[in-house]
């Protein structure tokens, strides 16, 4: 059954394929937090932030054992595909 995912590690395992937050990305801005809360900022003056990056994953093995074709455009727009 054709599913998208928000984790690419799900796709990486035969998915079809997966759009969401960039965990790598989210975990280094959560290490800037730490860094401003150990400097003495207090947390309650912090922003919350939302992700501001996102990525799209395709798997072709397994759009091709579906029998599905991904268009060229949304190969090219994917941050990553899976052959």
């Amino acid at each position: 059954m054709p599913t998208v995912y928000y984790v690419r590690e799900y796709v990486e395992a035969g998915g079809l394929m997966s759009y969401g937050p960039n965990f790598l990305d989210l975990f280094r801005r959560m290490a800037d937090y730490v860094n401003k809360i150990l400097r003495g900022a207090k947390p309650e003056d912090l922003p919350v932030e939302q992700p501001t990056k996102y990525d799209l994953v395709i798997n072709l093995t397994t759009a091709r054992a579906l029998g599905l074709t991904v268009p060229q455009s949304l190969q090219v727009a994917a941050d990553e595909v899976i052959e």
